[in-house]
């Protein structure tokens, strides 16, 4: 989302961003405040008061009711926050959401609204502001929201409320967005009418995540392995990787002295770090597992260039990409994954040199994956350690990104006649959270509040 604002500010648009407040993102997941720094000081952040309040830990807050009987509340809220849009946590945004693009909107005319989702209430402001001004939108969904990406089922029908709301927006909507072909296969065969406006934008990675080196392994102090990212797999899963890097420790000598460093967030709100995976994370410090906890962005080409191999643990299957991916092939290292074999990161770590292979989330097969990572680090040569990050060069996330507003652009020029030339007018409806100087020409709302 970064990227898209700063991509239709490079072309020469005028860019608003409409977030929630960053207090709410600390009570959520935590801010990482390195990444405000490669937000182009030209886009204008809006931040609503919006805030999750099943999140809230400060029990002096608590009604008497929350108090008493945590559960029912739960349950009362969820009811509550549907009744303006099907969303669970996020449905009682819809009225503020559409209330600030509606404000920006008479402030500043929009010419083109770009809505990011999760939450998919921000469609609710999309469809508002189309409703009432006639301004054009795209919805950016990354993954989709009538298909589960990790069980591959559809996620609702079509004469569903969540349905019914899906196909109003996609109707009139200049564009869809998604990260990889499955999930456009899947949009593409629902809405056949629409069939020709889905496209696939995929994660990629910032060319300043990778070390950009020659890597120079130290057995004799000890292989590192390393994941980086959301720990968001089941505990069986992490157990099952867990086992297996202890079995390939007892077996090769070269990963005797190895270490494997856990780096991410794990949970949310009250849970972060305070799990099951937290608990297994430090039981295995025993193994040479070692969590780090969150890192910023600034700190992740550097945290790659001291590994010597990375562990793709990734959920779902064949609907399912991962952002980490392309990161992760563009630090040239061998690559374990841990995840199933009809996985979409299959197709896109196919041809890199360093792969170790799908083999499942299998304890033998990733036993051997480790041991086979562990000779790789070792015995490439500089040459094929380059083959395998230019295999990455194709997913920069500036490449990418600006061919996705490139045609964004284009679309809206021919279908909505808004000229591609520069200062135009765009608001996404979510991006990373700053202060930067308002713009006195016209804006582009984007996106909505979302990590």
């Amino acid at each position: 989302m970064r990227e898209t604002a700063n991509q239709f500010c490079k072309a020469g648009w005028d860019v608003t961003v409409v977030n929630i407040a960053q207090e709410s993102w600390e009570r959520d997941s935590g801010v990482d405040l390195t990444l405000l720094e490669q937000v182009d000081p030209r886009v204008k952040i809006v931040e609503l008061p919006l805030s999750r309040e099943d999140l809230e830990t400060d029990i002096r807050l608590y009604s008497e009711d929350r108090a008493l009987n945590p559960n029912r509340w739960v349950s009362q809220l969820r009811k509550r926050q549907q009744k303006a849009f099907p969303e669970p946590n996020f449905g009682e945004w819809r009225g503020d959401l559409e209330r600030a693009v509606l404000d920006i909107h008479a402030e500043h005319p929009a010419d083109l609204l770009v809505a990011s989702c999760v939450p998919y209430v921000n469609l609710a402001a999309a469809w508002k502001l189309w409703e009432e001004a006639k301004v054009p939108y795209a919805v950016d969904f990354r993954d989709g929201w009538s298909i589960d990406v990790i069980t591959g089922i559809e996620a609702f029908t079509k004469d569903s409320e969540m349905g019914r709301w899906e196909q109003k927006v996609l109707d009139s909507a200049v564009s869809l967005w998604v990260v990889n072909d499955p999930i456009a296969d899947h949009y593409r065969a629902r809405y056949p009418e629409f069939a020709s406006r889905v496209e696939v934008v995929r994660n990629g990675y910032d060319a300043d995540s990778s070390p950009g080196r020659a890597h120079n392994p130290d057995p004799e102090s000890g292989l590192v392995f390393g994941y980086l990212g959301t720990v968001n797999f089941t505990p069986a899963h992490l157990e099952t990787v867990l086992n297996a890097w202890r079995a390939a420790r007892e077996k090769e000598p070269l990963l005797a002295n190895a270490r494997f460093e856990v780096r991410g967030h794990i949970g949310n709100g009250a849970g972060r770090e305070a799990n099951k995976h937290s608990e297994m994370l430090k039981q295995a410090e025993a193994d040479g597992v070692f969590f780090g906890g969150p890192a910023a962005k600034a700190e992740v080409s550097s945290i790659y260039a001291r590994w010597d191999a990375m562990v793709l643990i990734l959920i779902g299957g064949r609907f399912v990409t991962s952002g980490k991916v392309y990161e992760y092939m563009a630090t040239g290292l061998p690559i374990v994954s841990a995840h199933v074999v009809e996985h979409d990161a299959s197709n896109v770590l196919n041809g890199h040199p360093l792969w170790t292979g799908a083999v499942g989330i299998d304890e033998e097969g990733l036993a051997e994956s480790f041991v086979k990572a562990a000779h790789m680090a070792v015995e490439t040569s500089d040459k094929v350690h380059a083959e395998a990050m230019a295999h990455a060069d194709q997913f920069t996330r500036e490449a990418l990104m600006s061919l996705a507003v490139k045609n964004l652009v284009d679309r809206l020029a021919t279908e909505h006649g808004v000229p591609a030339a520069p200062a135009e007018s765009i608001v996404p409806l979510t991006a990373e959270a700053t202060d930067v100087d308002d713009l006195s020409s016209k804006s582009i709302v984007a996106g909505g509040p979302t990590p």
